[in-house]
């Protein structure tokens, strides 16, 4: 009984924990986007279509399509 009793106050620990690093994680990683964002969107006004793979990855995520689909236009309008 006292073995079921110490797991569940580990696993209740380790629940409360895992929340909070969450919650830190997540105001960081808000942060991170938002530089990331402004930081491709200054790297595609700066060069020329097709771009470098890590502006053209981003790219994707923002349309939702694969790159290899994404037209020129399509890039220009993402930008305003």
């Amino acid at each position: 009984m006292a073995k079921r009793m110490s797991t569940r106050i580990r696993y209740d620990r380790m629940r409360d924990n895992f929340a909070l690093s969450r919650t830190a994680n997540g105001h960081r990683k808000r942060k991170e986007r938002a530089n990331r964002d402004a930081r491709m969107k200054k790297l595609i006004a700066a060069g020329q279509f097709p771009y470098t793979p890590a502006v053209q990855s981003w790219i994707s995520c923002q349309l939702g399509v694969p790159f290899r689909q994404v037209k020129e236009e399509q890039v220009k309008a993402l930008l305003s």
